[in-house]
């Protein structure tokens, strides 16, 4: 019911015309009633429509618009994908629905916490060593504590995974480890090109239409500061730094990292740019940029 009125709330914009503003009241409303309505996710993406700029609004009301139309229709998706919409409308995960165990020994590429007015929340990225699978872990803290979940950033972690079901599997939860975290190797994680990166987004997002970044790490690289924002180069292709998502401090550190020679970066790579998390030039250890 929350999906479909939100449906109709979207065309009425449309059907007044974006740049018609006097009848757009703010969309809190709105966003209260998909959280009475069970659907926290499109709560949350309903709220964060005030604050777009003019020229995004089109793309979002699209993309919900989607979402909504996917969430009434659950029933007839693919099972995936419609664990995919559950996620995206809200869903709680239930921990006993993952899918099967997965050991390896999983590098763990970098550590990010974002805070709001109640929750602190943790992501921590993998890769594991044998499969090349990406994963991602959250875990959650109360507000001014941090989460339970700490696992060094560089360090390989003996472990089983479990994915939550998904049309493109990121997201698992940890189940047992052996033994205590590792070294990592000397050497920093294999990197794609520039353009390998792009292409591998563009097939995740043919899984996952509403998948706004996907882990990605980018091999020899330079961080270039332009006149019209931050850039990371790998001599042949180009790709912006998502500088809403990084703290300034973190890409000037990221700088003297690289000191002007290429190097190893981990990161979210989506259409809205690379949000860098954890840098290696050749030689050193990893350096974190997320909580700069």
């Amino acid at each position: 019911a929350g999906a479909a009125e939100l449906r109709l709330r979207l065309a009425d914009r449309i059907r007044h015309g974006l740049a018609d503003q006097s009848t757009a009241g703010p969309w809190e409303e709105v966003a209260a009633r998909m959280v009475d309505a069970q659907a926290p996710g499109l709560a949350t993406r309903v709220r964060e429509l005030d604050a777009l700029p003019q020229e995004r609004l089109l793309e979002e009301y699209a993309m919900l618009h989607l979402l909504a139309t996917a969430a009434t229709r659950m029933d007839e998706l693919p099972a995936e994908l419609a664990a995919t919409v559950r996620t995206r409308v809200g869903y709680p995960a239930d921990t006993g629905k993952a899918g099967p165990t997965i050991r390896d020994r999983w590098l763990v590429l970098g550590t990010r916490d974002t805070t709001d007015e109640r929750l602190t929340t943790r992501r921590v990225w993998l890769r594991g060593a044998k499969t090349g699978r990406p994963a991602v872990l959250l875990s959650f803290g109360h507000q001014g504590q941090a989460p339970a979940l700490a696992l060094p950033t560089g360090r390989l972690v003996e472990a089983d995974l479990a994915y939550f079901p998904a049309a493109h599997p990121l997201r698992a939860t940890l189940g047992e480890r052996y033994g205590a975290p590792e070294p990592g190797p000397a050497d920093p994680p294999a990197g794609l090109t520039v353009a390998e990166a792009v292409a591998g987004y563009g097939t995740a997002v043919a899984d996952d239409p509403w998948l706004e970044s996907r882990p990605t790490v980018l091999g020899d690289v330079v961080p270039v500061r332009a006149p019209d924002g931050w850039f990371l180069t790998d001599g042949h292709h180009t790709v912006a730094v998502r500088t809403s998502a990084v703290p300034e401090a973190a890409l000037w550190r990221l700088a003297a990292v690289s000191t002007g020679r290429p190097l190893t970066v981990f990161g979210e790579y989506g259409h809205q740019g690379f949000a860098p998390v954890t840098a290696w030039a050749a030689g050193r250890r990893p350096v974190g940029l997320a909580n700069a």
